[in-house]
């Protein structure tokens, strides 16, 4: 385990959204890391339901929880936003409001980020449940390193499980687009490797990605709009964002038979 007298801060980051259901063990699956330096910013953005109730009966017995509560919906990536802006950490983390994380997924992260010369950005490789919590037999993995074409045709940067500094975050992350048509994430990770920084992968499930049915059944179609306007903001060309379409069209159908 690392030193944690000497251990820096990390910011985590949850938005929340009418999650009662799965809000709590998303939460305590960050309160259980082995890296014990984080503080923890929730935004609740106008959630509902007892969303709010839950977050704040656990802040209540842990000092590292940090609730923000947005009076009108403004999505997730808004709600993000105002996370990243009051966080204290340099590198920061995210984490949607029905994943989990695995109890090292922090301290491993930061072990492969310190033993790299360069390391802009660190990802791992994800497990998947169903909404009951259900495991599916299969695992997305990961390489070492992943390049600006390769993450072109396939997004395996999974946002839940990002490790990268929060400088970077705040040059790359499209704040303009905060009401457009793209995968914001996506976009994010694509400018920070076009621009040569690197993203470096953990080839351990140190996520676990609950599948929901709307991501299972899909809209595909508006996936692959976003998907198209998402290449058109990175920059690509026509012919370009027609074969790269082709690619990641492909892609997720191989990733998402394994949960029909």
């Amino acid at each position: 385990m690392m030193d944690q007298a000497s251990s820096e801060l990390i910011s985590v980051i949850l938005p929340v959204y009418n999650s009662e259901q799965s809000v709590e063990a998303s939460i305590n699956s960050v309160l259980a890391q082995t890296y014990r330096n984080i503080e923890l910013i929730i935004v609740d953005d106008a959630s509902d339901d007892n969303t709010h109730q839950i977050c704040r009966a656990l802040s209540s017995n842990d000092r590292r929880i940090i609730i923000i509560t947005n009076k009108d919906n403004c999505g997730a990536l808004g709600s993000r936003y105002k996370a990243v802006n009051v966080a204290r950490g340099e590198w920061i983390a995210f984490i949607d409001a029905d994943d989990l994380w695995h109890p090292e997924k922090l301290e491993k992260q930061l072990r492969l980020r310190d033993s790299k010369k360069s390391c802009d950005l660190v990802f791992t490789a994800s497990a998947f449940i169903d909404a009951a919590g259900n495991k599916y037999d299969w695992i997305l993995h990961v390489p070492g390193e992943v390049s600006y074409r390769r993450l072109l045709k396939q997004n395996i940067i999974s946002n839940s499980s990002v490790l990268m500094r929060k400088e970077d975050y705040n040059r790359y992350a499209p704040l303009e687009a905060v009401h457009s048509d793209i995968h914001e994430d996506y976009a994010c990770w694509l400018r920070m490797l076009r621009d040569g920084l690197t993203a470096c992968g953990i080839d351990e499930p140190l996520l676990t990605y609950r599948v929901s049915r709307s991501s299972r059944a899909g809209n595909k179609m508006k996936a692959a709009v976003m998907n198209m306007h998402t290449y058109r903001y990175v920059g690509l060309s026509l012919p370009a964002r027609i074969f790269y379409e082709a690619c990641y069209a492909v892609n997720g159908l191989l990733k998402y038979r394994h949960f029909a």
